[in-house]
């Protein structure tokens, strides 16, 4: 499905910024700023830019927790400032600076994460089978990495998902690696996507580092299901050019992972300077409003930052953080 000249001008600016507070965030946690933990996304945001960017208000998404999601949930429209104070412990975070990465938009049908490796494939399919149930119209965009898929309850999600035609969109953002292990040595495939096959469910695979092929992906999953033919795999290609988290090592198994091959992928395959190219190819944009757009999302990231610092350190009581547990 093609694009039309504006779309792909929202996509860039997305992309744009979503990388930009990326680096902020890289920031932030070299500082001593964030309160927890962060994953790095690098030069693998385009796929969460195109995954959020088509879904409705309504539609369910669980993002990947690759820069922990920025970019998926900006391209869907979230106040993104309020997630950043969450890392960094403030009182204006979205869950008042109590949970790090674990965020909640409810009322953005973003309902939160898990450390817990596939977690959000049986949440997911509870998602659609609600969606189909109650004929609301929504769809589910479920994103993950190519790691995931060694869980059973991915397995049994794809299963369930097929089995009742749900409206879910399996989106893996599949970079290589799960932590410190190569996916070869993990799937005895070339694609994960493969997998849906054994399920009934179609699937495509694309360039991960180009915006647009992405984009055009999700429009034609998303149309896919929109329609009724239940859920659709697509695997982005893409690449984890550093550490799996901030602070470990960038090790592949027992070896460093080659620093040389790392720094040409960091240069030839940033999915902003190829989608750039591209615009100026086509002649949608200048290299003027490039680099404006570009200034913008700097300027954009430098506010979010003076934005958290700003709000009071979130320092509960006893008795504040005993009225959000329950118990039976």
């Amino acid at each position: 499905m093609s694009l039309t000249n504006d779309q792909k001008i929202v996509l860039f600016r997305n992309l744009a910024r979503a990388m930009a507070l990326d680096r902020m965030m890289m920031r932030v946690i070299r500082a001593g700023k964030m309160v927890g933990f962060y994953h790095e996304g690098g030069i693998a945001l385009a796929p969460g830019i195109a995954a959020g960017a088509f879904l409705q208000k309504e539609d369910p998404m669980w993002p990947h927790y690759r820069a922990h999601g920025l970019a998926h949930m900006l391209s869907k429209g979230i106040d993104i400032k309020y997630y950043v104070a969450e890392h960094m412990g403030r009182e204006a975070g979205c869950c008042k600076g109590r949970s790090s990465f674990h965020m909640s938009f409810p009322e953005d049908h973003v309902f939160g994460f898990s450390g817990n490796i596939g977690a959000n494939f049986p949440l997911s399919v509870g998602y659609g089978f609600a969606a189909k149930y109650k004929q609301s119209g929504q769809v589910v965009m479920n994103c993950s990495g190519d790691g995931s898929y060694g869980e059973g309850r991915c397995h049994e999600a794809l299963l369930m998902s097929a089995n009742w035609k749900l409206p879910a969109v399996f989106w893996c953002e599949a970079n290589g690696m799960a932590q410190h292990s190569n996916v070869k040595d993990l799937f005895p495939g070339p694609n994960v996507s493969s997998l849906a096959a054994g399920f009934g469910i179609p699937s495509m695979v694309v360039d991960g580092q180009d915006l647009f092929a992405c984009a055009e992906a999700a429009l034609q999953a998303l149309a896919h299901v929109r329609q009724g033919n239940g859920p659709i795999f697509v695997e982005c290609k893409t690449y984890r050019v550093q550490e799996h988290s901030v602070g470990g090592v960038n090790y592949e198994g027992p070896n460093q992972r080659d620093p040389e091959l790392m720094a040409k992928w960091k240069e030839t395959l940033n999915p902003l300077a190829l989608a750039a190219a591209r615009l100026l190819a086509e002649k949608v944009l200048t290299q003027e409003d490039i680099d404006q757009i570009k200034a913008d999302a700097e300027r954009e990231a430098d506010e979010v930052e003076a934005f958290c610092e700003a709000s009071p350190k979130a320092l509960p009581s006893v008795a504040e953080m005993q009225a959000a547990v329950y118990t039976a």
